[in-house]
């Protein structure tokens, strides 16, 4: 039997693409949702009924709408390194690491989807809750709830963050185990991945009143997420990929 050492090379470029890329959208994302937050209360407005939320939307303007369709862009750009990072450490051929890929990816969509609401289905409403009479407003919070509650609270926060959860957590573990990149990376991504976990409280507590909610989970978790991301983003820039090699046998 003949052994054969064939090495598995890591194409630098698309490493420094997806490191750019990782950290472009984690920067461009804080930077729209910081604006967000200063000009409508976000995330805190989320949890305001309709009475409240709707006439400050209409408040805000053309200009409100404008920022949340940055929003959502701007998280939507961490899909494209997500898709490219399994090849970008040298394991395009990992089934965990492809499965947990697909899920990623996914978590964007959802993502998405619940941010572009503020966008084609929230205005709508917002102009019909002002211009009527109480019977309307009456059905414009009704219609206001359900859309909430379904493309807010159930699509964007609660699957999408679980799935994006899941990602990094599988990333983490595989960071961990391969040492692709630096053990402290994969160890700060299951620690960061368990405190973000913790804004699922104030989510199901929508459901589910009595659910205990921690308040600072929401802050705390969403801003570490997405501090790793960038790091994992830097760190893919800065750190060299580890040789590799695998050996296949042939025999006579």
């Amino acid at each position: 039997m003949t052994h054969m050492l064939a090495s598995t090379a890591i194409p630098l470029g698309l490493r420094r693409t997806t490191g750019v890329l990782f950290v472009i959208g984690a920067v461009a994302f804080a930077a729209s949702a910081s604006v967000l937050s200063a000009t409508f209360d976000w995330p805190d407005i989320l949890r305001e009924p309709a009475a409240v939320v709707l006439p400050s939307f209409t408040a805000g303007g053309g200009s409100l709408v404008w920022t949340w369709l940055a929003t959502a862009w701007t998280y939507a750009i961490l899909a494209v390194p997500l898709l490219l990072l399994l090849t970008a450490i040298g394991r395009r051929d990992d089934p965990v690491l492809r499965v947990a890929t697909a899920i990623g990816a996914a978590s964007v969509l959802l993502a998405l989807i619940g941010f572009l609401r503020w966008v084609f289905v929230v205005p709508p409403l917002a102009v019909s809750y002002d211009a009527g009479n109480l019977v309307t407003r009456a059905a414009v919070e009704a219609a206001w709830t359900a859309q909430h509650q379904f493309g807010g609270a159930l699509l964007g926060e609660h699957l999408g963050q679980v799935l994006a959860i899941a990602w990094s957590v599988t990333v983490s573990i595989i960071i961990v185990r391969t040492r692709v990149l630096p053990l402290w990376l994969g160890v700060t991504g299951l620690v960061v991945s368990a405190l973000y976990l913790l804004t699922q409280g104030d989510v199901l507590a929508t459901a589910v009143p009595p659910f205990p909610v921690w308040d600072l989970a929401g802050l705390l978790g969403s801003s570490a997420w997405g501090l790793w991301i960038a790091t994992l983003g830097v760190t893919l820039l800065l750190v060299r990929p580890p040789s590799q090699g695998r050996v296949t046998s042939d025999s006579d």
